[in-house]
């Protein structure tokens, strides 16, 4: 059986040796009040005093009600410095600027909000001489279920390697808040939106998978095309590196 202690102790120390190797004094991170920020935010603040979650609603009313009411939850339990910045307005505005020119499709307005919070995070990290933490997880990462330069752009990432499944083990045995234990996974991008309903999948489908190999044909080969066809997501832009 895993020892989640022994892994814990590991990622805070990871945490450590980023901050000391980058001479960064703190951490910056999105706290958006789901089970991902929470696990990130709290092994943050294990390594860390100097740590600084940041709130970002952007127009969905979900960010304005039960997100930041379980972001705030967990930032009290674990003493979290917690501020909100609403970039609501901003999204709006850049939005009407784009539209008098070339008309947006919903998800390019949608993808808008994690890039927006991603240029406010290393904006207050800069002035802060601190380092954007990311809070997406393995299963996400494999199936690209994540904005490209928006909630995927950070400086490092202490969950990256763990499946929802192992989040969920690693905040019970953390003993987070129910609230962030049991709603349904989503970025809240737009209202009504979860992760599983959007993808047409269940993360317990995609980590039995990566986990275990096990999958009907139907759900690996969807699982598949997911992780295809997001694989420039997972990696540096494509230059031309001439011929030689």
């Amino acid at each position: 059986m895993k020892n989640i202690q022994a892994d814990i102790d590991k990622r805070v120390e990871f945490i450590k040796s980023i901050l000391t190797d980058s001479n960064s004094q703190g951490i910056v991170y999105g706290n958006s009040g789901g089970k991902d920020s929470a696990l990130v935010g709290i092994l943050c603040k294990m390594a860390t005093e100097n740590v600084l979650g940041v709130m970002m609603p952007c127009g969905s009313k979900r960010n304005y009600i039960e997100d930041i009411d379980d972001a705030m939850e967990v930032a009290n339990e674990f003493n979290i410095e917690t501020i909100t910045v609403d970039l609501s307005d901003i999204k709006n505005s850049l939005i009407g600027k784009i539209d008098n020119t070339i008309q947006l499709t919903d998800m390019a307005r949608a993808n808008i909000s994690p890039r927006l919070r991603m240029t406010t995070l290393y904006a207050i990290a800069l002035s802060r001489n601190s380092l954007v933490a990311g809070t997406g997880n393995r299963s996400e990462a494999y199936m690209g279920y994540f904005t490209k330069w928006g909630d995927g752009a950070h400086d490092f990432n202490p969950i990256a390697d763990l499946t929802v499944i192992e989040i969920y083990e690693m905040l019970a045995f953390l003993d987070a808040p129910m609230s962030v234990r049991t709603k349904a996974p989503s970025a809240a991008l737009f209202d009504g939106q979860t992760d599983e309903l959007e993808m047409g999948i269940t993360y317990e489908q995609i980590d039995e998978y990566l986990l275990e190999g096990k999958a009907d044909p139907e759900i690996k080969d969807k699982i598949e095309q997911f992780h295809a066809k997001s694989e420039h997501k997972r990696n540096l832009p494509i230059v031309f590196k001439g011929w030689f």
